[in-house]
């Protein structure tokens, strides 16, 4: 039952978070008093999508470190210095708007892109390896890489925002690669399955929780709050498409080249915006709250796109036919 639960949900994925943010937005009123329980859902949801990890993947990342340096370098140096141009051509002088932006491309890369990969049939190696050492890194680079940018304008609990991805992010991943090494890939197959659909259920309610806290800043609906839509969409769809297309361009194989596409286009959103509410003005999470609209859509036509394109088994069929 919970496997064909899984695999209805997979299918939905693209829909759960647009419809958690509008029922987030509406209903904001019941449950903005619980998005204290954000941390501790998001606790797991990591648990549960880290379950597929262990130690051995560091092993071939320090033998193979290549695509993962291209995936860093996406994530931690292209796509925030690209956020925060767009952001000052656009809205320049509105430093929370500029911060949200960035904040949105500087936190890591999604532990649901372990999904899509696996859904495209990507290299699940690289990603697994990528979201560890990017989730080990995160507290150091995440508050340091706003403080380069924007910590000038705007004051960053350094420490706090640590803390957070310590207990979000760092020791869920660590407790179950630990679990997966005790038990020799066992749980993988025996608890993950299990945990699967309650980790997206977990997604949605993430996704809502956050939106009922920044529902202020949705319903009253302005030119501004369009704009900055627009801006996240274009900021969101170019962080597919440039990692798509440096994958191509450095001649990576497609199935590394699916997995920095995702790796390179999907943020932990849900955590940045834990963040972005817990330690920062209303105003500089908005855009990444609006950013959970657009995620997991893109990631599904860049999905369908990459299967029906590039897919060598795909092109073979239609050879065929």
């Amino acid at each position: 039952m919970l496997v064909r639960m899984n695999k209805r949900l997979e299918k939905m994925m693209p829909f759960i978070t647009p419809v958690s943010v509008v029922l987030g937005v509406l209903l904001s009123v019941y449950l903005k008093d619980y998005s204290f329980l954000v941390p501790w859902i998001f606790a797991f949801m990591t648990f549960a999508g880290s379950l597929g990890s262990n130690f051995q993947s560091l092993k071939q990342v320090v033998t193979h470190p290549f695509s993962i340096i291209i995936g860093l370098v996406i994530l931690h140096v292209l796509m925030p210095i690209w956020a925060w141009g767009i952001g000052h051509a656009v809205f320049h002088g509105d430093a929370y708007t500029i911060t949200g932006l960035v904040l949105g491309m500087v936190i890591p890369t999604g532990v649901t892109s372990v999904i899509w990969v696996s859904i495209y049939r990507g290299n699940m190696a690289l990603t697994l390896s990528l979201i560890l050492i990017d989730t080990l890194l995160s507290p150091f680079i995440v508050p340091y890489t706003l403080s380069l940018i924007v910590g000038q304008k705007v004051e960053l609990d350094t420490l706090g925002i640590m803390k957070g991805l310590f207990e979000m992010v760092v020791i869920p991943s660590i407790l179950a690669m630990m679990l997966n090494q005790w038990t020799k890939g066992k749980i993988k197959n025996t608890l993950g399955p299990k945990l699967a659909p309650f980790s997206k259920i977990c997604l949605g309610l993430v996704v809502m929780l956050n939106g009922a806290v920044i529902a202020p800043h949705l319903k009253n609906v302005s030119l501004k709050l369009v704009g900055i839509g627009v801006v996240v969409f274009f900021i969101a769809f170019t962080g597919y498409l440039f990692s798509f297309l440096i994958g191509r361009i450095l001649k990576r194989d497609l199935e590394t080249t699916v997995a920095l596409t995702f790796l390179g286009g999907m943020r932990n959103i849900s955590a940045g915006a834990v963040i972005a509410v817990s330690y920062f003005p209303p105003a500089v999470a908005t855009p990444v709250i609006i950013a959970m609209l657009f995620q997991q859509v893109l990631a599904s036509v860049f999905g369908y796109m990459i299967d029906k394109y590039f897919h060598p088994s795909v092109k073979q069929k239609r050879k065929i036919a």
